[in-house]
């Protein structure tokens, strides 16, 4: 049943994403298939806002603007340039810092040499105007290698800067990666990375986790009656709502389109249940105004399924108990919270 809403939901993307591409004749490649399957969904605020100041200039959609918003966007090979053009970057500020090191140590040793030959030259002497041009020739060296010091610390001050100033540029990579840019939640990839770790840690350590699955109620419609911006301050409430009721090492995220997904680590049904309960009454307080004209849309709701962890579960076995926990909240009239145990959720749902 949660598999035929999937269904559903998804052909309508699928049929946008066709329509889309009839309508602005261009080839049917797989990855316009893509960018306008993403464009339907909603999921992509930037390449969607990208898209729509193109298709506002009010002339047809070209094949060369849409390879550049999904090279821009969707790219598979879009993060790694970027993380290859940092680590260019970092590599050769190592390189430099080794230079310099072994020109130092060459000066140093240059220095070491000069003191040998003073003292041999010391012991030697006999004449004041020779011991006189000694200890010249020794300031003048002194002074070379303090230089050489002082231009080696300066450079090094100065490395390390720049690569603690790439290295937040990683930083911002890899959380740009692993973030929803339109809610500032965690995106799939990172639901999909915590929960197999997760559900492994769990495993082990015998420690109760738990995993709420949230879905919009007919955000659909809402999206259809009011359009893709109204729609997308929906999803911005909805994601407010999580973070304000979550804590500590759970993670919200963003699941899909209009789907939020919750980890909660040490925390057991009935806890997870009075989490979920608590979500859903934040976003049920909240009225929604449209921003363009002021008007009042009224409230949202959503629709929460509850699964924890048990013995041998797998990731697919956890998602699988939360999802038939969610359709039987819709089922029974939406504005709800269900759980695994529930009497009206499906309990043929077993550990794989």
């Amino acid at each position: 049943m949660a598999q035929e809403e999937d269904h559903k939901r998804t052909i309508v993307y699928g049929d946008a994403a066709l329509n889309y591409i009839r309508k602005n004749t261009l080839p049917a490649y797989p990855r316009f298939y893509e960018l306008w399957y993403t464009y339907a969904a909603g999921f992509n605020h930037s390449l969607n806002r990208a898209v729509n100041e193109v298709a506002g200039s009010g002339k047809p959609i070209s094949t060369e603007q849409l390879q550049q918003i999904y090279n821009s966007f969707l790219s598979p090979t879009k993060l790694g340039d970027r993380i290859d053009e940092v680590g260019e970057k970092i590599s050769d500020e190592i390189h430099s810092m080794v230079d310099l090191l072994t020109r130092n140590a060459d000066s140093v040793a240059e220095y070491g040499a000069s003191l040998a030959g003073a003292q041999s030259e010391l012991e030697q002497l006999k004449d004041p105007k020779q011991l006189k041009a000694l200890i010249s020739h020794m300031v003048s060296a002194t002074k070379k290698s303090a230089d050489a010091n002082q231009a080696l610390e300066t450079q090094l001050v100065d490395s390390r800067r720049q690569i603690e100033e790439l290295q937040e540029s990683l930083e911002a990579i890899r959380h740009e990666s692993l973030t929803d840019e339109l809610t500032t939640l965690s995106n799939r990839r990172h639901f999909d990375q915590t929960i197999e770790r997760m559900v492994r840690e769990a495993g082990h350590s015998r420690e109760p986790m738990a995993l709420l699955l949230t879905d919009i109620d007919h955000f659909k419609k809402f999206n259809d009656t009011y359009g893709h911006q109204t729609g997308d301050q929906v999803l911005r409430l909805v994601a407010l709502a999580v973070k304000q009721n979550v804590k500590g090492h759970d993670v919200a995220c963003r699941y899909g389109g209009e789907e939020f997904a919750v980890l909660l680590p040490h925390t057991s049904l009935r806890q997870a249940v009075t989490v979920a309960e608590h979500i859903r009454r934040a976003v049920l307080t909240k009225e929604l105004v449209k921003r363009s004209t002021g008007e009042n849309l009224g409230r949202i709701t959503i629709s929460i399924g509850v699964s924890s962890f048990v013995a041998q579960d797998t990731v697919q076995s956890m998602i699988a108990r939360a999802d038939a926990a969610l359709y039987a909240a819709k089922a029974a009239g939406r504005n709800l919270v269900r759980c695994e145990s529930d009497p009206d959720v499906e309990t043929d749902i077993r550990v794989a």
